[in-house]
């Protein structure tokens, strides 16, 4: 069996007997499609015969392109993938990509906002109707009040909220579902949000049978892409001036409830990470900024030797 027959077997199988996200399967098919052009790989290369060197080889080729370590470990994990199924069907006796390490990630603090730089961009629907001033409104406030993923806010139901709209079921990675909060501005936003909403398409509800909560102008479901371009546009230069990632609000929800005194098992619940250290590094971030505030505020805090 050549590379690319392996493969185009491997990304079938994944799709529909491991059932993975639309998402991963594609990251997974470009992966493999950057592997099978490398020189010392090519598509017609029986599986057998591929090494560890060769694919060392490929990893050398896209360090030397520039690539960050992080797409570059998420290549050599689709490589494992790839030759771990192989080795499943004996394709291969021997898996050469058990000998491959990952390369060494930078450390990166996650990019959070001050509290005077969320309320003003929680605002801007409000001062600045660009799109649809109470859905949007309702999004943002949402995702600050909760520390939702982007993918987490589009999936959410009207269902899936409480009655008094405090809490909210939301399925995360790994499709697994957890509860999470809304303080009172989000749950002022969202009421108000929906009372709109069910105004606007009363008597149209074949657009969205699901019953998503977040929808477009047209009543259809909202997707991640189309609440990206809504915070784009609020943080650009029509709105903050600021560009925001949506990613920074679920950063700045977990530096708060750090920061405010939250036990970081609970921060790790409330996020819905599989693992506590991915938690523990927002702990760095608000020490990092104590040290920060105190240079700036002790009189010889920004003095040299």
């Amino acid at each position: 069996m050549t590379v690319k027959e392996a493969a185009e077997e491997f990304i079938v199988y994944i799709s529909s007997v491991r059932s993975l996200s639309q998402n991963t399967v594609t990251a997974y098919k470009n992966d493999l499609l950057v592997f099978e052009s490398m020189p010392s790989i090519g598509p017609d290369k029986p599986v057998e015969l591929v090494a560890a060197d060769d694919i060392r080889l490929c990893i050398g080729v896209l360090s030397r392109k520039k690539f960050e370590a992080s797409s570059i470990n998420r290549f050599i994990a689709s490589v494992r993938g790839l030759f771990g199924y192989c080795k499943k069907f004996n394709y291969i006796q021997i898996n050469p990509a058990l000998e491959i390490k990952t390369v060494k990630l930078p450390k990166r603090l996650p990019h959070f906002l001050t509290g005077a730089e969320v309320d003003k961009l929680c605002s801007e629907p409000h001062k600045n109707e660009l799109l649809w001033e109470k859905r949007d409104s309702a999004i943002l406030e949402f995702m600050y009040s909760s520390g939702c993923r982007v993918s987490e806010v589009a999936s959410l139901k009207v269902c899936d909220l409480s009655t008094d709209l405090s809490c909210a079921i939301v399925t995360g990675k790994g499709s697994k579902d957890r509860k999470v909060y809304l303080e009172d501005d989000a749950k002022k936003a969202v009421r108000e949000y929906i009372a709109d909403r069910n105004k606007r398409f009363a008597d149209n509800k074949v657009h969205n049978p699901k019953n998503f909560l977040f929808v477009n102008q047209n009543g259809t479901p909202i997707t991640a892409r189309g609440i990206r371009f809504i915070i784009a546009r609020y943080s650009g230069a029509e709105g903050t001036g600021h560009h925001v990632n949506p990613h920074a609000l679920r950063h700045t929800f977990a530096t708060g409830m750090i920061a405010g005194g939250a036990d970081v098992r609970l921060v790790q619940e409330l996020l819905g990470h599989s693992s506590i250290s991915t938690t523990q590094r927002y702990t760095h971030i608000t020490t990092d900024k104590m040290i920060e505030m105190y240079n700036k505020a002790h009189p010889h805090g920004g003095k040299k030797e």
